[in-house]
């Protein structure tokens, strides 16, 4: 059983709980400017927590007894169905009434970004666990450095946007961001099921407390990055105003 020092499961721990608490705190923000009271907000933000917080949870514990390593054509591979089925029931809860108006809620399309910064640390924790020996370079680099680069960027791109420009760049970022999720994937599927082999073994990745992170916390942001790209993609065209209605001329006064 994988067993990291104590600080890189502080770090790890640290990324994946701050990634939901962030969208929670969006999501509050997005409703009280949606025009509903701040009770309703609370009740949202609430329950968003309670989704990521059991989610959370329920997947540590499978993890914990081992469930998502799995080697493959002997057992189930649970790890990429419950990926697949996490990020499935965030997208549905999109079309919840109170939901859907929370995200279309004014200057919403800079504050998804947000969450997004939080994935310097667990970047961070890749690149040192593949120093320490953990990892594999063909994993962790990819998918660290991929991830350092969209956390630091992140702030940046929403303070672009809160100023009303940047969508172009907002865009790109977005794409940038799914792609490297799914390389990260990817990349993690291929050495932690030994479909590649590589030194040191990539089984850590489903293991705790890495396994959170694919199953719990890259769902979620691959879910902000599918309700950003629409919602950039309306208002990147400033509609023009509507031309103020011709008077119609007097007719002249006919001479008799």
């Amino acid at each position: 059983m994988y067993d990291p020092p104590g600080y890189l499961w502080a770090l790890t721990i640290a990324g994946i709980v701050a990634i939901p608490a962030a969208t929670c705190i969006v999501l509050y923000g997005g409703a009280l400017r949606a025009g509903q009271s701040k009770a309703r907000a609370a009740l949202l933000g609430g329950g968003a927590a309670v989704v990521f917080g059991g989610w959370f949870t329920a997947s540590a514990v499978i993890a914990g007894h081992g469930w998502y390593h799995a080697q493959l054509g002997r057992q189930v591979p649970w790890l990429p169905i419950v990926v697949a089925g996490f990020l499935g029931l965030l997208l549905a809860l999109r079309r919840i009434p109170a939901v859907a108006r929370a995200l279309a809620a004014p200057r919403m399309v800079s504050r998804l970004e947000l969450p997004h910064s939080f994935r310097v640390i667990e970047g961070t924790a890749f690149v040192l666990m593949m120093a320490l020996g953990h990892l594999p370079a063909l994993f962790a680099l990819p998918a660290g450095l991929g991830d350092i680069a969209a956390g630091i960027a992140a702030p940046l791109v929403a303070l672009s946007l809160a100023r009303g420009t940047g969508r172009r760049t907002a865009l790109w970022f977005n794409a940038f961001g799914m792609t490297d999720l799914i390389s990260a994937l990817t990349l993690g599927a291929l050495t932690g099921y030994a479909l590649v082999n590589v030194t040191p073994s990539g089984a850590p990745i489903s293991e705790l407390p890495l396994a959170l992170i694919p199953t719990a916390a890259v769902p979620l942001l691959f879910a902000l990055h599918l309700t950003s790209v629409p919602a950039l993609l309306r208002t990147r065209r400033t509609p023009l105003r509507a031309s103020a209605p011709r008077t119609a001329a007097a007719p002249n006064p006919v001479a008799h």
